[in-house]
């Protein structure tokens, strides 16, 4: 059935798709349109101007606070789907692995639980460790709960490959090493891709985690952004979230293109 025949079918159906698209969208349409406005006060349109954008570049404590945040994601990112990649390796292809469900379970807690539990807990931990570099805490903290979204996309593609390959690869008397390194990794590698993207946008975006974990020096751009809104909404901060769209739909379009050109190789004979 077309998507066509099931508007004319529920009539109400075309006006309820409008409003949600607006509702959800309508918000950063404003917040795009604003940051290129004049006037000091955001919400009073007095004519365009690049001059915010600037003024962010040129943002001492925003540049800082984004090196931290790009830092603490690349790290986390790299661990998160190094480990996610082993525990769907482990999980998927493991033969003799017991409790298979539970580790796939205890793989995915992150997901399960509130993340101002994971937070708080965290604290504990590293306050009963004494570890007090804030980089240091950000960074095993936000590769602990980035793993289950780089497992995610990971283990679906490890689930759709098919064994023939890796027994083939077998039969021509490769190791498990060059068999993955030749076979198993190039035909995963959208998923581990998309995985480590989802991660970097994950550890990029966190906020409850990075504000109780963080300390002087150690300030993510979440962070940051919630200090700027505290004294109020300006175009300065306008554009800082402008930009910040504008880098996640030019990383989620590149994952995109990944996922599905490694689709149309799959597909192809």
């Amino acid at each position: 059935m077309s998507i066509r025949h099931d508007v004319k079918r529920y009539p109400g159906l075309a006006p309820l798709t409008v409003f949600f698209f607006l509702y959800l969208y309508a918000p950063l349409a404003v917040i795009v349109v604003y940051s290129f406005n004049a006037n000091r006060v955001a919400g009073v349109w007095t004519g365009f101007s690049l001059k915010w954008y600037g003024s962010a570049l040129n943002n001492a404590a925003l540049m800082n606070a984004l090196e931290t945040s790009l830092t603490v994601a690349a790290v986390a990112t790299i661990v998160s789907t190094l480990v996610a990649l082993s525990a769907a390796l482990a999980i998927i292809r493991g033969k003799n692995l017991r409790f298979r469900k539970l580790s796939e379970t205890i793989v995915n807690l992150p997901l399960l639980l509130p993340e101002i539990v994971l937070a708080v807990a965290t604290l504990l931990l590293f306050s009963l460790l004494d570890i007090q570099n804030g980089m240091l805490r950000l960074i095993i903290a936000h590769s602990a709960f980035c793993t289950p979204f780089a497992f995610l996309p990971i283990r679906a593609r490890l689930q759709g490959m098919s064994l023939d390959f890796e027994e083939a690869s077998a039969d021509l008397y490769a190791d498990r090493w060059t068999t993955f390194r030749r076979v198993t990794l190039p035909l995963i590698f959208p998923g581990v891709f998309s995985g480590a993207m989802l991660a970097f946008l994950i550890s990029m975006d966190d906020f409850i985690t990075s504000n109780l974990l963080s300390t002087g020096g150690s300030t993510t751009l979440p962070v940051y952004i919630f200090s700027l809104i505290r004294a109020g909404t300006s175009p300065e901060l306008n554009a800082i979230a402008t930009l910040l769209i504008l880098a996640s739909l030019v990383l989620a379009t590149v994952a995109l293109l990944v996922s599905a050109r490694g689709a149309r190789e799959n597909a192809e004979p």
